[in-house]
């Protein structure tokens, strides 16, 4: 596929992906509400707080590339993990971890007066927020996994150099659930994160220098630290987020077989090569999409790229039809895409995106084109505000690892 886009495109495209942008205090009310529980887990009376306890943020919000929902009905999914650092997997057993965290997390929702019960899911505690605050928190009990996965991978001469920030997870469904044992399920949020920050490379480098220099201008102290993924906007996350609402459209009747957001996000900041606008990163990242999708003779495999023993796929083997899902929705993404490139009227691009991506969605971009600047749009420097310094020290939502103290309290 030729990469070809008219400077409108361009512009609509740019449009496109700030009206999918969630407004800023939904990651600032992700923020308060996971440090909230992180300050209840080391409250003196707390039966976790001598195993410090370390809750930190996953997923679309730790990578910056939520998107707003579909419709008003939905609710942002807020992704944590929550790791007790002093113990580990030959300690207790993935229910007894589970059950630890989760009679805390119980009596949080409790003193916080949170109507709607704790909801147990395979490998997490769900809380749910009032009606009207429209999230969820998934919470991922965990433990340091670091050595054990160094071993593991480097035994089989694989990439290690993200191990530190391995996690092992718990998973009601494992037959050994219930047992003592070091057969725990792996993850490394924080790694993928990093890798993920990587792939996007000097592009955000450059633009989070931009943010802390506007900052810094505008007297705010602040250090490059302070400054987390989720702040800035890179042509990567923002193909990312134009790419998953696609799918959510295409897929809206058959959420099944809809491709996984994680597989979008891995073979797209594969595909990224360092591109500067959005439109131009768009094409082609969709034109080598493909390219990190192995085959064995048997089987897809889409590596974990940090855990080269993790096949993101794994479900394809099973269920074919996703796979089929998968390359239907890639044709589709092209054509839809390249199609609009092409154009040069604003209107038109929005007609021929209307039916993918949602009709409310494209005029919103078509209003944001024809008024480009837009009275109330919240500075760079307002967007990236640094936590507060009395902020929990164990308690982490930046890309900056925080080493656990024991806890002394938190204001």
């Amino acid at each position: 596929m030729s990469v070809a886009i008219t400077k409108q495109a361009e512009a609509y495209l740019e449009a496109l992906a700030e009206a999918l942008e969630i407004p800023l205090a939904r990651y600032e009310q992700a923020e308060t509400s996971y440090k909230s529980l992180g300050d209840w887990l080391h409250r003196e009376a707390s039966s976790v707080r001598d195993h410090d306890p370390d809750i930190f943020i996953q997923g679309s919000f730790r990578l910056g590339t939520v998107i707003r929902p579909m419709s008003d009905d939905e609710e942002y999914d807020v992704d944590c993990a929550c790791s007790l650092t002093s113990l580990s997997k030959s300690d207790l057993s993935q229910y007894d971890l589970k059950d630890m965290l989760g009679k805390e997390i119980k009596l949080y929702r409790e003193s916080k007066g949170i109507k709607k019960p704790v909801h147990e899911g395979r490998r997490c505690w769900r809380l749910e927020y009032a009606d009207g605050a429209q999230f969820h928190m998934d919470i991922v009990p965990c433990i340091p996994n670091a050595e054990d996965q160094r071993l593991l991978l480097e035994t089989r001469n694989l990439d290690a150099q993200f191990s530190d920030t391995a996690i092992a997870i718990t998973d009601n469904e494992e037959p050994a659930y219930y047992a003592i044992t070091d057969e725990w399920p792996r993850s490394n949020p924080r790694g993928y994160a990093e890798w993920f920050k990587s792939r996007m490379g000097d592009v955000f480098l450059r633009r989070r220098q931009k943010i802390l220099n506007e900052m810094r201008a505008e007297g705010v102290a602040a250090s490059v630290e302070d400054i987390p993924t989720y702040r800035v906007r890179t042509p990567l996350q923002s193909t990312i987020m134009i790419l998953k609402r696609h799918r959510d459209s295409m897929f809206a009747d058959d959420p099944t077989d809809k491709p996984i957001s994680i597989i979008i996000s891995s073979l797209a900041a594969h595909a990224y090569q360092s591109e500067e606008t959005i439109g131009y990163a768009l094409l082609s990242i969709l034109s080598r999409m493909e390219d990190a999708i192995e085959h064995d003779g048997t089987k897809y495999i889409i590596k974990n790229p940090t855990d080269a023993l993790e096949n993101f796929a794994d479900k394809w083997e099973d269920h074919p039809e996703r796979a089929d899902a998968f390359f239907e929705w890639l044709k589709q993404a092209r054509e839809d895409f390249s199609t609009a490139g092409r154009l040069v009227e604003h209107r038109r691009m929005a007609n021929v995106l209307a039916s993918r991506m949602g009709q409310g969605l494209t005029d919103r971009a078509s209003n944001r084109v024809l008024q480009p600047s837009r009275p109330g749009s919240p500075s760079l420097v307002k967007a990236a505000g640094v936590a507060s310094a009395t902020s929990a020290p164990s308690v982490s939502f930046g890309d900056t690892p925080r080493t656990p103290k024991k806890p002394d309290g938190f204001a």
